[in-house]
Formats: structure tokens, C-alpha cells, sequence
């Protein structure tokens, strides 16, 4: 049977007619949406901030963790510990010391990578590909791989349980907007692909429902002549995306998705003019983002939003309570003291409650609860 949100739009009492802009003098901003701003939402008018309460007491709240702290990862991301995660997606932030000297396969879904610092090789099926800071590498559910680096590299990895990375719709914007597909780098099998191939001993550790079998090899099995299709890994840079912008109208973060996959959406925040119209917030807005959990990984730069956070820290905001920008950023909410946005964020929303493991337990900053207090 065909179905429809139940939706009637209307104005009651003094509110702005446009969400985000042209508020009634003195008062603040909330909205309560569906479908992770997709969907129906409401905006109220309130007298005081969201987000002025004295005190939470009980299981909901606002967490933050501070990735700098972790320092034991071992030698594959199959020994990072997972710091959040559903049925669907599991996050882990793992640092490689050193070159893998064994493969990985992930038999549990797409695996992405986004690396927060260093620089080096992947080696895989497809082929060799140079990656470093600032890129995303999506490996598709089944991909052979390995790293090469000369120094460290700390990396956020984020894995499609089960499920596939994909490509947003870009509706009116057309196929070319925010990065265009070409944009997207494959590996190639060049020189250094069949340099590293040998007829050594290798290890293949497989992670199935979150166990490993090994398999040895008395070869490289990494030992392709060649191929043809169109499922691939593929590396893009923050870097290579080109934020949708409005100079009226403060956009919201689904309009910087980068990947999407089942109940889930990874996006980008990267630097940005501030909207220039007299009227138009300038902030995140207040809101009620309730059918989602959200994630911020801060990658660069200085997050105007928030206080006290710097890159490695990733929040948590489960859905449930209204979230938005801290007191010094309310400050800044018309009238900014920066031409433009200087910061760069992975963001993850998640469609099913997320878990917090006892990973995440001892790098929590548990007064991020109180930062809204001023």
C-alpha cells in the first residue's frame, strides 16, 4: 500500500518563515527532523539555547573520545580494536608502526579507510596505488591488501558490515557535483604492483564475523597479470571535494555526503565560505537529529562548532537529545569572526543506535557533557 508522511506545513506564533534564517529577534533556533534531514521537520523559535541545561543524569549524553591516547594497535587492522559499532558499521582507529608484512581480507563487508596521517603503498588484487593524508580508500567486501609505508600512518577505518559503499544520488545537482566520479583514482598494476610479486612464503589473514583464519601462500598470491570490470578499490582526497555552498542559506550535513551504504552515511566537512546574507545563520543549527546517531571524526584545522576539540577526537551524539553549536560559536552565529570555515571532518550517521566498546572507555573526555554550559 503507497504511503505518506504525514505533513501539513504551517506557521504558528512568531517564527521565520524560512528554516535558518531571518530568526525572531533574540531567540534560538531548533529543529526536529525525520529522516536525517531528508525527511519532514519542524523548526521552533525558543528564548533560550537548546542546549542550557544544568545537568544530565542517566545513559543518554553527548561523549567525546580523545583517539590521540590510543597507543596499542598491532600489526594488521585486524588487531584494532573497534571503538563504536552496530550490526552495521564498526569503527576503529588503527596505527600501522610499520609495514604489513602479511594480507588482509574483510569476508565481513567494504572496508573504508581514511588515513588521518602518514603516507604510503597499497598493494592489493587490482593492483598498486600511492595513498596519503587527507585520502579516502574504499576496498571492496573480498579485497586482497596490504600497506608499505616508511613511517607511521594512523588511519580511521570504518566497515559496511555486511553491506556495500556506494555513491549519493545528486538529484537537480547532477552526477558531476560536489566531486566529480572521474575524480576517483583506481590502483594500477605499474611497475611497483610487479615488483613486490615473489615466490616467498605469505601469510592471508581473513576476518570472518570478526574471527581470523590464516592461510599461507608459498607465493604472493597479490600476483595478477591483469583485469577487467568495474568493481574496484578507489581513493579520494578530501582535498578533491567541492562543498555545496549557499551565500542565504546555512546547508545541512547531508548535503556533504560523501558515501552511502545500508542504514548508514559518511560525510565530509571541509573548509567553506560562511553564508554572507545579513540574516542567514552561520553555525550548525540547533537540532533534533532523531533517527540517527551522530559521529565526528575532527581531522584539521580549527572546529568552529565546538571548544576544547582537537583532530583525533571523535564525538558521539546519540539521537535523542538536541545537539548544536557550543557557547563561543552562538557568539559567532551572524556575524563570524573568520571569512570561512577552516576545518575538515569525517562525520558518520548512523541509522541504529550505536554501541560504545570498552575500547572507547578509557580515551573518553566525560565532561564533553558540560561543554555546552559555557
Amino acid at each position: 500500500m503507497a504511503k505518506r508522511w504525514i505533513s501539513t506545513p504551517r506557521v504558528e506564533g512568531n517564527a521565520s518563515r524560512q528554516a535558518h534564517a531571518d530568526l525572531p529577534e533574540g531567540t534560538y533556533e531548533r529543529e526536529l527532523g525525520k529522516e536525517g534531514f531528508f525527511g519532514p521537520a519542524s523548526h521552533m523559535h525558543h528564548q533560550h539555547p537548546p542546549t542550557a541545561w544544568t545537568r544530565m543524569e542517566g545513559p543518554l549524553r553527548p561523549r567525546a573520545f580523545d583517539t590521540t591516547r590510543l597507543a596499542e594497535f598491532g600489526p594488521t587492522p585486524w588487531h584494532a580494536r573497534a571503538l563504536l559499532g552496530n550490526a552495521q558499521v564498526s569503527v576503529r582507529l588503527w596505527e600501522m608502526t610499520a609495514s604489513m608484512d602479511q594480507l588482509v581480507r574483510n569476508a565481513d563487508g567494504d572496508e573504508l579507510l581514511f588515513i588521518h596521517a602518514g603516507s604510503g603503498h597499497l598493494f592489493c588484487d587490482y593492483g598498486h596505488l600511492e595513498v596519503g593524508e587527507g585520502d579516502y580508500i574504499m576496498l571492496p567486501r573480498g579485497t586482497m591488501w596490504r600497506l608499505e609505508s616508511a613511517a607511521p600512518m594512523r588511519m580511521l577505518l570504518i566497515e559496511a558490515t555486511n553491506s556495500s559503499y556506494q555513491l549519493p544520488e545528486k538529484g537537480l545537482l547532477g552526477p558531476h557535483a560536489i566531486f566529480d566520479p572521474a575524480m576517483l583514482a583506481a590502483p594500477r598494476m605499474d611497475e611497483a604492483f610487479r615488483a613486490q610479486q615473489d615466490e616467498t612464503e605469505w601469510e592471508l589473514l581473513i576476518k570472518r564475523q570478526n574471527q581470523i583464519t590464516t592461510m599461507v601462500y608459498p607465493f604472493n598470491p597479490l600476483d595478477a597479470v591483469g583485469w577487467h570490470g568495474d568493481l574496484m578499490p578507489v581513493r579520494i582526497n578530501w582535498r578533491d571535494i567541492r562543498p555545496l555552498m549557499s551565500h542565504r542559506y546555512h546547508l545541512p550535513p547531508s548535503a556533504h555526503t560523501t558515501f552511502v551504504a545500508n542504514r548508514f552515511v559518511i560525510c565530509t566537512f571541509v573548509p567553506r565560505p560562511f553564508e554572507s546574507d545579513p540574516g542567514a545563520l552561520k553555525v550548525p543549527f540547533f537540532h533534533n537529529n532523531d533517527d540517527y546517531d551522530e559521529v565526528l571524526f575532527y581531522h584539521a584545522g580549527e572546529f568552529f562548532s565546538r571548544d576544547n576539540i582537537h583532530p583525533g577526537m571523535m564525538t558521539l551524539h546519540p539521537c535523542g537529545f538536541t545537539h548544536g553549536p557550543h557557547p563561543k560559536a552562538l557568539q559567532n552565529a551572524f556575524q563570524p569572526a573568520a571569512e570561512a570555515t577552516n576545518e575538515v571532518a569525517v562525520m558518520l550517521d548512523t541509522r541504529d543506535a550505536l554501541q560504545v566498546f570498552d575500547a572507547a572507555e578509557p580515551i573518553e573526555w566525560t565532561g564533553y557533557v558540560d561543554s555546552w554550559k559555557g
